[in-house]
């Protein structure tokens, strides 16, 4: 056990005598009927976040009202599913710190706290706060960290039970995931396919000892060392080059789904590493193991079989969003079948006893291919949307149709119900030599540009809450969302979808036509999706409240319109009920950050130009596109700390505010930093003259 990590003993606040009396096993996550608990990421092992409660229906929704809350003070980024068992909630927050709530005292019990920033030290810097739960198996909680560990704790006590280090501490990889427990194991991938060389892979972990039990490569390694596996050896068919000298990819940070009826785990893979494929594997190929849903024993970890949804891929069109298990009926047969709604825009149904595809169809706006073709399972690729000329402006962008925030599935109306948004994607690679281009770990090149540097990004507002036919393959109705990056959806029983959204409202919708049932200002953009669960037979509905995730750091104006600007609002967890009318405190407003203009400094267009490029390697992931905000980070363009050099020495060479969350970047020199000075000089005088984003606080 890593010594620092027995130093971060759980804070015991007042831990009561816990009776539980459900038994969190197989048999129980899989149990699709009871709804007092809700025991997996998905709820249940399906993912479908469908629960069978109906005390909260569209009939009766219009009664509900804030129950009680709880403030969350030192987080940042909350987009956690919490789990709920036998009256007690357990979720992640910020940089993996674990909380155990009692829902009968509405209190915390006890907190664990893993120090990931006093571990990660400089891998901070390519990773969030941000964490997307924790798992819960036979009395133990399971979480995953930036910097590489998988942890079990004790659920009563909140003592660390075992840590193991999954990832090289010296390679750039980090995980965020939420891990999936079957059979006494403990599965997790990782993610760092845009930060160096990274080769993608799964783990599964004995749960009672942390000892390996397999691990799953998505992407063969170098030909000279031998293969893992005849899996790695069939995949490296489709490779051409010397890709492992770029790692490859296929990272799996999301879309991790267990399937009992087959014992078999569904992993959604990542993208290349590079996304160019002309870098990567010059000769072109498929590239397996990337962008693609690959079936595995759960047992053994062997490939049983695999779909690629992106084949070769170019665009970071990942494979990572959720997989859905359900029964459906198509053309008078049932099927056991797999949905998935992946980056690229297609919606797929897929027959998981073998892999074979069903239908495919575009759930928005797409431009890089015109159909799949069912008789190949390939998508048809429109000429000149792999910047072939080096160039290309396609639909989607790499932040995809659908991304990660979760979709959800109600077998009542026979619907998905998914976010999703629309933004055009910039692909250039003009100018760059793929023999030569190689990748800096923990440095952020993709190996091809998608933004344009110097331009402010715009204000965009195209995204929507889709209600899917899986079976008809068609769009039953959609509601316009603001901005794009809002989160995932529940569905229950109760003839109801429940969603947060960017703008920091909560609705709730019938589940059949799309009506607005109800609202609630949770005074803050919301990034996790809601659950429903019951305590004493009465149903409950809660909602972490965190502005966060990598969208809404890295996408600059797109999330900064909203107005969450650093550390403005306050963190909570919501619950809601029938006939409570509980009032939540007011929020400070939307603030959009105000760019500091210093009218004696002079800029250099040349340093700001070298700037830039430095900006956009190191910056970028937290501090958002061409100098913007988002809300996550502090926005460099009124910031104090960028004016002095002596500060800006200290934060950002010396690493004085590492434990507040700021990485070290030790290999800048002076040099760098009056450089990125007159890059964030320049984009807050061009932000002064353009005028201030304007928030409209009436949506």
């Amino acid at each position: 056990m890593n010594p620092l990590a027995k130093i971060s003993a759980a804070i015991l606040i007042a831990v009561p005598t816990v009776h539980a009396q459900t038994t969190v096993d197989g048999a129980a996550i899989a149990d699709e009927v009871q709804g007092a608990n809700w025991l997996s990421y998905g709820r249940t092992y399906s993912e479908q976040r469908y629960s069978p409660l109906k005390t909260i229906t569209d009939e009766t929704v219009k009664g509900l009202g804030l129950d009680w809350f709880l403030e969350l003070p030192d987080q940042r980024s909350l987009i956690s599913t919490p789990l709920v068992v036998d009256g007690m909630m357990y979720f992640t927050g910020s940089w993996a710190k674990l909380f155990a709530v009692d829902l009968r005292a509405r209190k915390v019990v006890w907190t664990y706290d893993p120090k990931v920033l006093e571990i990660a030290g400089d891998r901070a810097r390519i990773f969030w706060d941000s964490n997307r739960g924790a798992a819960y198996w036979k009395g133990r909680l399971f979480v995953a960290t930036g910097d590489g560990r998988l942890i079990a704790v004790d659920a009563q006590t909140g003592q660390e039970v075992w840590s193991a280090q999954t990832t090289d501490p010296k390679l750039p990889l980090y995980i965020n995931g939420a891990p999936r427990v079957f059979r006494d194991k403990v599965l997790i991938g990782n993610g760092g396919t845009e930060v160096g060389s990274a080769r993608g892979y799964v783990t599964a972990y004995d749960t009672a000892t942390g000892k390996q039990a397999w691990r799953f490569y998505v992407v063969p390694g170098d030909p000279a060392k031998g293969f893992e596996d005849e899996a790695q050896a069939m995949a490296a068919k489709t490779w051409t080059g010397e890709w492992w000298k770029h790692g490859g990819g296929g990272q799996t940070w999301n879309g991790l789904t267990y399937d009992p009826e087959f014992n078999r785990f569904y992993i959604g893979t990542g993208n290349g590493s590079p996304w160019n494929r002309k870098i990567r594997s010059p000769g072109g190929g498929d590239n397996l193991f990337l962008c693609a849903i690959v079936a595995l024993d759960a047992d053994t970890g062997k490939y049983v079989w695999h779909y690629q949804t992106t084949p070769g891929e170019s665009w970071d069109y990942n494979s990572n969003m959720d997989i859905v298990l359900a029964d459906l009926t198509i053309a008078g047969k049932p099927v056991k079948a797999l949905m998935h709604a992946p980056k690229n825009g297609f919606f797929y149904v897929i027959d998981r006893s073998t892999g074979k595809l069903i239908s495919a169809e575009k759930i928005g706006k797409v431009t890089w291919a015109s159909h799949v073709d069912l008789k190949t399972g390939r998508p048809v690729e429109i000429p000149g949307a792999r910047y072939e000329d080096g160039e290309a402006m396609v639909f989607p962008s790499a932040f995809g149709v659908h991304n990660w925030p979760p979709m959800s599935y109600n077998k009542d109306t026979g619907l998905v119900y998914i976010p999703t948004m629309e933004m055009a994607g910039w692909f250039s690679d003009k100018g760059m030599n793929p023999v030569t281009w190689h990748a800096t770990n923990f440095q952020m090149d993709p190996g091809v540009r998608f933004t344009k540097g110097d331009e402010l990004p715009i204000k965009i507002d195209a995204s929507w809450l889709l209600a899917w036919d899986p079976v008809k393959q068609k769009k039953v109705w959609e509601v316009k969302l603001p901005g794009v990056w809002n989160p995932g959806t529940l569905t229950t029983a109760g003839n109801l979808v429940l969603q947060g959204r960017a703008d920091g409202k909560f609705f709730v919708y019938n589940a059949k036509t799309g009506a607005a049932l109800w609202s609630f200002n949770a005074g803050l953009g919301i990034s996790s999706a809601p659950i429903t669960y019951a305590v004493d037979g009465k149903q409950y509905v809660s909602l972490l409240v965190g502005w966060g995730g990598a969208g809404m750091s890295f996408a600059g104006t797109v999330t900064a319109q909203h107005g969450w600007a650093y550390r403005e609002q306050p963190r909570r967890l919501l619950t809601f009920a029938l006939e409570s009318k509980s009032v939540l405190p007011a929020s400070p407003p939307p603030r959009i950050p105000q760019p500091v203009v210093k009218e004696d400094f002079k800029v250099d267009p040349l340093l700001a130009q070298q700037g830039s490029d430095i900006y956009v390697r190191n910056c970028t992931l937290c501090h958002g596109g061409s100098a913007v905000s988002g809300g996550y980070a502090p926005d460099l363009r009124e910031s104090q700390a960028p004016l002095f050099l002596e500060a800006f020495h200290e934060v950002v060479i010396k690493g004085s505010r590492q434990l507040q969350g700021m990485p070290q970047f030790k290999e800048l020199t002076d040099k760098d930093l009056v450089a990125l000075q007159h890059y964030i000089r320049r984009q807050a005088a061009k932000a002064a003259k353009a005028g201030a984003l304007k928030v409209d606080a009436g949506k």
